[in-house]
């Protein structure tokens, strides 16, 4: 059942706005609006940050450091045990949440809070297991102790297409390793984490533990925090030009960084694959979150001898899907964030277009209120179409055909990302081989959705830097320690 105006209402209302710093919801000077993206009206307004309320909370979290450090990690795991509790509880009222203020639908958000609440539930696991070492010196005469210890006081800036996933993916380790945290969340998309903010700290998080700083100025805000040496840890995830902006300015202290960066992904199909497994997975692959993730499949190619029947079966499957609010019921395609995303999708389906591609669906943005543009398939995408080289970012499925194994791994990696590649072929030699091959840090071998907690989450080249999720993901906050002592 869809929800009611009352219900939406309601639903905003229970998200505070102001900043949380230091365990308090601090109001400020000035606000900004939160608006519906299918509408273009105005969800409600919240705290727009300053460089010295962004500091106040730098200051809370450099005071809360020693003391969060010191707790157990027993007592930290409870906390983020409790707080995935609280979030598969109210999955329904945050999903709500996210529809309004980002726009996919109901049931994909409801997927992403429970997607969102097993990175708690995975480091909750993790924090009791960070480890060490001890060993006797080759000559004998003293031993060797590694332990490893928090990294310090982290700077976490999430993007709006995930909003509440890629604040616990970066949380959920921070918290288990015993840094402190400062959360800027993309101004589009503030409300689900300052929901998740409520939910930590009714789970016990000590006060400055977790500080949420919303903001419309950035460029303003971010580099006094990243410049003050008491921060020691940076996490991004978000575009590669901003992410090469971050990393300078991380240099000048040396501090750690974790980047989630742009993709351009290839989704590669054989001719001896399952032509129905492999629609599926086009599917995942093409249309999570409307086609706006970084893991998006970008560039379709397929084998020639399947082509006709892969476009045609892609293209059924892709008329199916209904566009609309995505409060509805039965709504697929839900509107892209704001009105430069749909400038963007229309320029590069013309540009394709103009260079030879096909509409064999959709292809021209509707008329009305809200950011929409239909689920649309070109076929006959050459190489040098602009969108073989940006991320689309929209619900555009571009094929492409091949001919041999060589050329398309050729294809596949003539791209300065390399975040996820998909691979469909039922020949396991084949598989494995194309998989090493691909310039990818995930490949998704007959699978159309490769995230998860418990694996590890990254890219190579300009995809990114480190690793999030897994049995690595904590690392990325940890330092190792050795000691020497002498025996």
């Amino acid at each position: 059942m869809s929800p009611t105006p009352q219900d939406e209402r309601d639903a905003i209302a229970s998200v505070p706005t102001g900043l949380f710093v230091g365990g308090q919801w601090r109001e400020t000077e000035k606000s900004f609006a939160v608006d519906d993206p299918s509408t273009g009206g105005t969800l409600c307004h919240v705290a727009d940050a300053n460089i010295d309320e962004a500091m106040s909370a730098l200051d809370a979290a450099a005071k809360a450091q020693p003391s969060f450090a010191a707790t157990s990690p027993r007592e930290r795991s409870e906390i983020l045990r409790r707080a995935y509790e609280f979030l598969i509880e109210e999955r329904d009222r945050l999903a709500l949440i996210m529809t309004l203020e980002m726009g996919k639908p109901l049931a994909e958000a409801r997927g992403e809070v429970t997607y969102a609440a097993e990175f708690f539930r995975w480091f909750s696991e993790e924090a009791v297991r960070i480890d060490g070492g001890y060993m006797p010196a080759p000559a004998g005469n003293a031993r060797f102790l590694v332990t490893r210890q928090p990294v310090g006081p982290s700077i976490l800036i999430t993007p709006w297409n995930f909003p509440m996933a890629m604040g616990t993916r970066k949380i959920g380790p921070a918290i288990a390793a015993g840094c402190t945290s400062i959360i800027k969340p993309a101004e589009y998309t503030p409300l689900s984490m300052l929901a998740l903010a409520e939910i930590l700290q009714r789970a016990g998080l000590p006060d400055g533990a977790v500080n949420v700083v919303t903001t419309t100025r950035p460029s303003e805000v971010i580099p006094p925090l990243i410049y003050d040496p008491r921060s020691r840890k940076l996490s991004f995830t978000g575009s590669t030009e901003v992410g090469k902006i971050l990393l300078e300015q991380c240099a000048k202290t040396v501090m750690r960084t974790s980047m989630e960066l742009g993709g351009n992904a290839p989704f590669i199909v054989f001719d001896d694959a399952d032509i129905d497994e492999a629609i599926n997975g086009a599917m995942a692959a093409k249309m999570r979150n409307i086609g706006q993730a970084c893991t998006a499949a970008n560039r379709i190619y397929v084998q020639r001898p399947v082509a006709e029947e892969f476009v045609r079966k892609l293209t059924e499957r892709m008329g199916e899907l209904k566009m609309g609010r995505g409060t509805e019921d039965g709504i697929v395609v839900g509107p892209l964030i704001e009105k430069e995303a749909i400038d963007k999708v229309t320029h590069l389906v013309s540009d394709a277009t103009q260079r030879g591609a096909k509409v064999a669906l959709g292809g021209t943005p509707p008329e009305g209120s809200g950011y929409f543009y239909p689920a649309t398939v070109l076929t006959d995408v050459p190489d040098e179409a602009e969108m073989t080289s940006t991320e689309i970012f929209g619900p555009v499925a571009a094929i492409s055909v091949f001919d041999t194994e060589d050329e398309v791994i050729g294809r596949a990696n003539n791209t300065p990302y390399g975040l996820v590649s998909y691979v469909y072929t039922e020949n396991l030699r084949r598989g494995l081989r194309v998989c090493e091959a691909l310039e990818a840090g995930m490949v998704g071998l007959n699978q159309g959705i490769v995230s998860n907690p418990a694996a590890p989450f990254g890219g190579v080249k300009e995809s990114g830097l480190g690793r999030e999720g897994g049995f690595t993901g904590i690392d990325e906050f940890l330092e190792m320690k050795y000691v020497g002592v002498q025996m």
